[in-house]
């Protein structure tokens, strides 16, 4: 059956839409540094996310599934190479076909010339054009996706770096007001270091900045998993947002107020963006009368573990809620959102996961060697 002329034609104008498609995702994925919008990229995102959901659906373990999951984000980046190059493939297809015997001719020629095989190449000048084009983009788009992958993981190694660091003082995983009594306990040294809170709040206030930038431009950053599977950067940012919040909230006078709030401006604004880059249902602002899902119990719970420390507290823990609420509105939902979303380790005050599980409480570390007049002091 011979295709006519006009309907050949046509199929030449999808293709030529097909691979100004697949260089816009391109360029906006790897070469522009600011999220550009691609139903393709979105499109693979949404179905390897689909797809993982379905693998552990009836996994009720944590780290079993967490195991799993730690493939999706290289299954995403692979199958992103794979739709670039495979919409080009039939893009260049099509706009062969017109100028070629018939369909499996131009396929055959796309294909040789794509994926640089060169056992194949139509006569004539525009078709030797549209091949040698088809080749610079299959080699194009190879070789971006190399270049693009040691930027990727040099901000996973930076963000993995800072995490680790937080497991010391916020547990495993980490919670806010962990973060708060193993930093006034020093780790059973018996002198309080609640002065190096500052430093901590302004690094990470630079931090947040650092991994709002990377995983917004570079979105599959976010479902990169951290190599211990009771770590994760969502609940690490917000344990550090919540010790902010209680510090300001029970210790107005002593808590250090500027850099604790930048720190909070800095990691709110990270946790919306990000959210708002993943196309989740999040409200940038809070209303007249904010609400939080975390509970006034567990509120009472948290401050009764810093009091067992001996933390320096100088307000009441009714007294401090409102105060307390006032600061994690701001950023609970986005948190929350992102933390079910990639199917976080389900920390104390992370919100609910895609499968229902108990939160897991901090890791503590055992009673190690020390002077006997300092085991008084060790870390409980």
């Amino acid at each position: 059956m011979v295709v006519p002329i006009a309907a050949r034609d046509a199929a030449a104008g999808v293709g030529a839409l097909l691979v100004l498609t697949a260089a816009v995702s391109v360029i906006g994925t790897l070469i522009v540094p600011r999220q550009i919008g691609s139903w393709l990229t979105r499109l693979v995102d949404r179905v390897m996310n689909g797809a993982f959901r379905l693998a552990t659906g009836s996994i009720t373990d944590y780290r079993r599934r967490d195991r799993i999951l730690a493939a999706q984000a290289a299954a995403i980046l692979l199958c992103q190479l794979g739709a670039w190059l495979g919409i080009s493939f039939i893009g260049y297809s099509l706009l062969l076909w017109p100028f070629v015997r018939g369909v499996t001719s131009a396929f055959t020629d796309a294909g040789s010339s794509m994926f640089t095989l060169g056992f194949a190449e139509p006569p004539g000048a525009v078709p030797s054009a549209i091949v040698f084009v088809a080749a610079a983009t299959g080699l194009g788009i190879v070789t971006l996706q190399i270049a693009y992958l040691p930027s990727l993981y040099s901000a996973f190694n930076r963000r993995e770096t800072e995490v680790a660091l937080l497991n010391a003082r916020a547990g495993v995983p980490s919670w806010g007001p962990e973060l708060l009594a193993r930093t006034h306990y020093a780790l059973g040294s018996g002198v309080s270091t609640i002065d190096t809170l500052p430093d901590l709040y302004a690094q990470w206030e630079r931090f947040a900045a650092d991994i709002t930038e990377s995983h917004t431009t570079y979105l599959p950053l976010v479902r990169f998993r951290s190599p211990r599977p009771l770590s994760s950067w969502v609940t690490a940012v917000l344990a550090v947002l919540d010790s902010a919040a209680l510090y300001l909230s029970l210790s107005p006078e002593a808590a250090p107020a500027v850099p604790a709030r930048l720190c909070l401006r800095s990691g709110f604004v990270c946790l919306t963006e990000i959210a708002a880059a993943m196309r989740l249902q999040v409200h940038e602002s809070p209303g007249p009368d904010p609400q939080i899902s975390l509970t006034y119990e567990d509120f009472e719970e948290a401050v009764a573990r810093m009091q067992k420390v001996d933390f320096p507290i100088e307000r009441k823990a009714k007294e401090a809620w409102p105060d307390f609420v006032g600061w994690r509105v701001n950023y609970e939902q986005a948190a929350y959102a992102i933390a079910f979303a990639i199917d976080a380790v389900p920390a104390f005050w992370s919100g609910p996961r895609r499968r229902p599980h108990p939160p897991i409480a901090p890791i503590r570390p055992a009673a190690g060697r020390m002077p006997k007049d300092k085991k008084k002091h060790l870390i409980s």
